[in-house]
């Protein structure tokens, strides 16, 4: 009887240093990739830009990004329209720009200060939407080119 009472204390014992063992494990395991995951941010400002017409303006972006090669896209939305592809820009001098906005729109990506301003030359009353910028595209296709339809 007493053989079987040690046993059973040690299986006890045993299965609670287990259970404690694999729970500082788990802790170990989620707080070192809670801590090494991948962050994203971009920031525009909130309010709007006065420009005057037929001369240049640039809007703000800043990004935040924890690995080294940032891709950026610049998105334009008229009222009541759908966002619409404008360019990308990345760190290895890739530079798309739809047919539409080569002629004015221009964007350089700056990786050491984290920006990429968009600079719209001889500004039109038809400039004035909404523009987004965003760290990967919005939506793709299975080749991640930039779809417009959002």
């Amino acid at each position: 009887m007493l053989l079987w009472y040690n046993i059973t204390l040690f299986i006890c014992l045993f299965l609670c240093i287990c259970t404690l063992l694999l729970l500082y494990v788990v802790k170990i395991y989620v707080s070192f990739f809670s801590g090494c995951r991948a962050e994203e941010n971009v920031t525009q400002p909130t309010e709007d830009v006065m420009a005057v017409e037929g001369q240049p303006t640039t809007l703000t972006c800043i990004f935040d990004k924890t690995y080294q090669s940032p891709n950026l896209f610049w998105y334009k939305q008229q009222p009541n329209g759908k966002p619409m592809f404008m360019l990308r820009r990345d760190k290895f001098s890739h530079r798309e720009t739809t047919t539409e906005f080569k002629d004015r729109f221009d964007a350089r990506l700056n990786v050491t200060a984290k920006s990429v301003p968009l600079t719209i030359q001889r500004v039109q009353l038809s400039d004035s939407a909404v523009y987004y910028c965003a760290l990967r595209p919005t939506v793709t296709t299975g080749y991640t080119a930039p779809l417009q339809k959002l």
